[in-house]
């Protein structure tokens, strides 16, 4: 049992859970991962996998037919499935926060419509927010949702869907017109039902090829282009406009959590990948690991592995227990990323010029590792969202 990254008071279902997936991660993705990552190829067997262990409803109630199980349970499951493949991980995330959105803010009808179809993976979701002109300054957002006598009619453009072309449920954000002076209040979350698929989807909603990226490959990343796409009021989050903001931003701090977690698996992963080699290559007569230089290179990849995956943990259980946590999940993401992308360097490093070849598996965990400071909010804003907190809790008296 590796020493590394242990998880302190869980549950025999969650430690049951968690070996189950491990298994499953060094069975069925780790072999295949390389293989597909390369060819930009989605994981259809996989998913289908993870289908079969109920892991799309793992945080769905049970009375909507999923497992119930909490925030930890499910970071802890997405850092695992990250180790072996990050892509496979994003398969899950984006349904995962949208299965969060409709669970907690949803109306009973939407929950009943939704959640146990998602729950077996037969709906799965994406989220968007991001548009092509527009950063983290999410109240600028520029697609439009205009009320009509039978709902509304959106007209826009979105960027950077993950799932963008898998999924057939679309958690997304607009401006409607809800005469509100705060331009966050006058933002409306849609629940947006689709085929899977390329091309025009449906009418008024066109979803291109997939985004090449440098990394983050097999999972499909779109935009999406909506020309007078017509839904009914019934599909707005909560059957509550203008408060779509609020419902994106719950979801962006479990989504947080989700990437922490993710670069927790990378980080691992590396770590687990340089560890095996220093004990394998010889210089000078030795192993390398027998270097001093080495040796410490691995003890502070073992120490950064060890925090972030307690910072990770730390922030999920602050949510499951009700409390705030934008800070704690604003710091788990921070400092997981950026860690994450150290050892994964430092893990190329040990490999040398093997570590440059694709035959080598650390060389994709190269590409995949800088998503992660982006992701979910780069670290300049996570900066901001903490030091906010904290003059929040520690305003001066004077």
């Amino acid at each position: 049992m590796a020493r590394l990254a242990q998880t302190a008071g869980l549950t025999d279902v969650q430690s049951e859970i968690l070996a189950t997936v491990r298994s499953f991660v060094d069975k069925e993705v780790i072999p295949h991962a390389q293989e597909l990552e390369h060819a930009d190829t989605y994981p259809a067997d996989i998913v289908e996998g993870m289908k079969e262990m109920g892991l799309f409803g793992i945080t769905i109630p049970e009375e909507y037919g999923g497992l119930g199980e909490s925030l930890l349970t499910y970071a802890l499951v997405v850092e695992e499935i990250a180790r072996g493949w990050m892509s496979v991980s994003g398969v899950i995330n984006t349904h995962f926060i949208v299965a969060h959105m409709i669970a907690r803010h949803g109306t009973e009808a939407q929950k009943q419509h939704f959640l146990p179809r998602m729950a077996t993976g037969e709906v799965r979701g994406s989220f968007s927010m991001s548009e092509p002109d527009l950063g983290s300054d999410v109240a600028a957002i520029k697609t439009r949702a205009k009320k009509t006598d039978d709902g509304y009619v959106i007209d826009g453009s979105k960027m950077w869907l993950t799932n963008g072309g898998s999924s057939n449920l679309i958690a997304l954000l607009v401006k409607t017109d809800e005469g509100a002076e705060k331009p966050h209040q006058n933002l409306t979350t849609f629940l947006v039902e689709k085929p899977e698929g390329f091309g025009e989807v449906a009418p008024g909603l066109t979803i291109p090829g997939k985004i090449d990226k440098m990394g983050y490959k097999g999972v499909d990343t779109t935009e999406a282009v909506f020309d007078g796409y017509k839904i009914g009021a019934d599909m707005v989050l909560g059957e509550a406009p203008g408060k779509g903001f609020a419902y994106m931003m719950d979801g962006v701090e479990v989504g947080r959590v989700n990437v922490a977690a993710r670069a927790c698996g990378i980080a691992i992963r590396a770590f687990e990948l340089a560890v095996e080699y220093a004990q394998q290559r010889k210089t000078f007569g030795k192993a390398i690991a027998e270097h001093q230089a080495v040796a410490f290179k691995l003890a502070e990849m073992a120490t950064k592995v060890e925090a972030a995956h307690l910072m990770m943990v730390n922030a999920a259980r602050l949510k499951d227990s009700g409390e705030r946590n934008d800070v704690e999940a604003g710091m788990a993401k921070l400092i997981a990323s950026e860690y994450c992308a150290e050892v994964t360097q430092d893990s190329f490093r040990i490999h040398g010029g093997y570590g440059y070849s694709k035959e080598y598996e650390i060389e994709r965990l190269m590409r995949e590792a800088p998503f992660l400071l982006i992701g979910e909010g780069t670290s300049e804003i996570q900066k901001t969202i903490i030091s906010r907190g904290l003059l929040r809790e520690y305003k001066s008296r004077s």
